[in-house]
């Protein structure tokens, strides 16, 4: 094998480990979103339907005509004509604020979380409690997207580092992935491809003037922070 093909294939190679080990943050991130409950309030329709709420509690089982002027607690429950919660709004003790939403089978169906780090996250749930969607915002400012199949299977992640770089990684149905595109913080884009086995199928060349570790298929961002 001559010396231009032994760079290219190195090239390529250092190409898929940083796109591997980019998806595997982010596979991590979302792992870890997916174990977080906790949640914040989400619109002024809930805050609405919670004030309406208090204040007939208070015309109820306080003075007729009368709202107290401030209302403290850790959580706030919301029930349905049957007695079913829809809805929880409260606090963790570690901190946690979070926003639940409830169908009228005590599923829940959207999240809102802020945690005590910082970090943000949004998911929205099928009918069975499988995570379907979910919007996230971690404390280094970085974002990501996740997209999952009716069986929980991540099957699209976007994600956007806080240096500027873009990805967006496509997996089929058993959860591996075979596509992948790429823009560094330079602007150099990438694009791979694979098939059934795994094996590489398409890469695309990088554009002229590129800086060597962008040529080289590694952004220098493409790794994920510590």
């Amino acid at each position: 094998m001559n010396e231009p093909d032994q760079a290219a294939q190195v090239h390529r190679l250092r190409g898929e480990a940083a796109l591997a080990t980019r998806m595997d943050y982010l596979d991590r991130e979302y792992r870890r979103l997916r174990r977080l409950t906790n949640i914040l309030m989400v619109g002024t329709a809930v805050v609405v339907g919670l004030a309406a709420a208090l204040i007939a509690l208070s015309g109820r089982y306080g003075l007729p005509g009368t709202t107290a002027q401030i209302v403290a607690a850790r959580q706030f429950i919301l029930r349905g004509d049957r007695g079913v919660v829809r809805g929880i709004w409260g606090t963790e003790t570690d901190g946690t604020l979070r926003l639940v939403l409830q169908d009228r089978d005590a599923k829940p169906r959207v999240k809102l979380n802020l945690l005590n780090d910082g970090a943000s996250g949004l998911t929205f749930s099928d009918s069975v409690g499988r995570p379907r969607a979910v919007f996230a915002t971690l404390p280094d400012q970085s974002t990501s997207i996740v997209l999952a199949d009716d069986a929980g299977r991540t099957r699209i992640v976007l994600g956007l580092a806080a240096d500027g770089e873009a990805t967006v990684v496509f997996a089929d149905r058993s959860g591996r992935t075979r596509a992948g595109l790429g823009v560094d913080r330079n602007g150099a884009g990438t694009f791979t491809m694979a098939d059934r086995t795994g094996r590489e199928t398409l890469e695309s060349a990088p554009a002229e003037g590129d800086s060597p570790d962008t040529a080289a298929g590694v952004a220098p961002s493409s790794r994920p922070p510590d």
